[in-house]
């Protein structure tokens, strides 16, 4: 016997249409064959189940959320069969912050916003002038026009602005520190040092320092206009009373493009008394009033200044000769570096191609460029000029203008490959 619910619409016979009781039991047992022909093929029993409630237990009802409804249900309205539509008040077409009609000076039919005060709506930039051109021709056209023509800045004027934006990066985190260094002497390293610091200086508003750190009595201090015999003995023996920018000016010399130098030991006697500690002494007064600092290293790779140089450098740039013996030398000032673990400072250096040096004019300087570029990020040849091979304090201003610009551009790629923030 089949037991099923009974659904809607149903016709079949439930059982209240047979027999029930003592009626079904004497259906039990049948005394004829004809009970086969009385008992129904199936039979069908409606059973009402009861509704199945979810008990939340203790701690899922400790964490539970208060239903609420999310929507007024008196804007809710039925649609169709699953389909529910939501009727949503919209703020009028004036209120949306648009400047379209109001450039014209239309009157907003609503209040508008503080917002709508935009610097594009309320400036005319039709009356604002053009910053004054410089270069030969676009400067005659806005004179000969009595200004009304303003061409621009020409090609070269544009130039200068785009190398000056690049020297004058900002910096964030602390001073950077950029030593200059080769183990050959006699390769211009000072005077490189000289024209990176002036080419810094000359561009940027915050303060540029270049230390001489040549424990061999160097004479970086000597390239500029001195102003005082203090040299970094000086400054380690005064560091505690140093407590000012000004109390530091007091030790140092400033050209005219504002480079600070800071002098090393005069006396032979001392110079082998600056060791790595002085170093460090001199740097962390450095850092606390300048931004950047350029050191003048020895040749002396393996000295404990060198060291502490080079643990403190963010980029480093080094100088090589036009010789056979200089550009060798300076290759192996690379290779130093990767062996001790300086790898990445050799990947991002910067090579100073000095071609004022003997030998310059029968040695193939492009074959010493392609070397070094294999090595580093980039090379700079920095050309002769008269003016530098005096030896004696440099004029920036004197300098041949291809001079100055070599001098520009390797101030640009030194500073190009420093992170503007110590995460970066």
């Amino acid at each position: 016997m089949a037991i099923q619910e009974k659904q809607p619409g149903d016709s079949q016979p439930v059982a209240d249409d047979y027999p029930v009781g003592s009626e079904l039991d004497e259906l039990a047992e049948p005394e004829s064959d004809d009970f086969a022909a009385v008992l129904p093929h199936s039979l069908t029993i409606a059973v009402n189940l009861p509704e199945q409630v979810h008990v939340a237990p203790e701690e899922e009802r400790a964490v539970a959320i208060d239903e609420r409804p999310a929507v007024d249900p008196g804007g809710l309205s039925q649609v169709g069969a699953g389909t529910t539509s939501v009727t949503v008040d919209t703020l009028p077409a004036d209120s949306v912050y648009s400047r379209r009609d109001r450039l014209n000076g239309e009157v907003s039919d609503s209040p508008e916003p503080a917002a709508m005060l935009t610097a594009d709506r309320l400036i005319d930039t039709r009356r604002t002038k053009r910053p004054k051109p410089e270069g030969g021709w676009p400067k005659f056209v806005y004179n000969a026009t009595l200004h009304a023509v303003n061409l621009g800045d020409s090609a070269k004027i544009r130039a200068r602005k785009a190398l000056d934006a690049r020297i004058d990066r900002e910096f964030e985190g602390g001073a950077r520190f950029i030593p200059v260094l080769t183990r050959k002497g006699g390769v211009g390293k000072t005077t490189i040092t000289a024209l990176l610091g002036m080419a810094m200086a000359d561009v940027r508003e915050d303060r540029v320092i270049a230390i001489d750190a040549n424990p061999d009595r160097g004479t970086l201090a000597e390239r500029i206009n001195k102003q005082t015999r203090s040299t970094v003995r000086d400054v380690v023996t005064k560091a505690a009373s140093i407590s000012s920018f000004s109390d530091f000016t007091t030790l140092v010399s400033r050209d005219e493009t504002r480079l600070d130098v800071l002098a090393s030991d005069t006396d032979p006697l001392l110079s082998d008394a600056f060791d790595e500690d002085d170093y460090n002494v001199v740097a962390d007064l450095a850092a606390r009033y300048y931004s950047i600092v350029l050191t003048d290293c020895g040749t002396g790779i393996v000295h404990s200044v060198m060291r502490a140089t080079i643990q403190r450098a963010d980029s480093i740039v080094i100088v090589s000769g036009g010789s056979v013996d200089e550009a060798r030398l300076a290759s192996e000032t690379l290779t130093w570096l990767e062996a001790n673990g300086y790898g990445a400072l050799v990947r991002n250096a910067v090579v100073a191609l000095n071609t004022a040096t003997q030998g310059t004019q029968i040695v193939k300087l492009e074959e010493i460029e392609a070397h070094f570029r294999s090595r580093v990020r980039e090379i700079v040849r920095i050309p002769y000029d008269p003016h530098l091979a005096a030896g004696s304090a440099i004029n920036y201003r004197a300098l041949k203008p291809f001079t100055r610009e070599s001098a520009r551009e390797l101030a640009a790629l030194v500073l190009d490959g420093l992170p503007t923030g110590r995460g970066a």
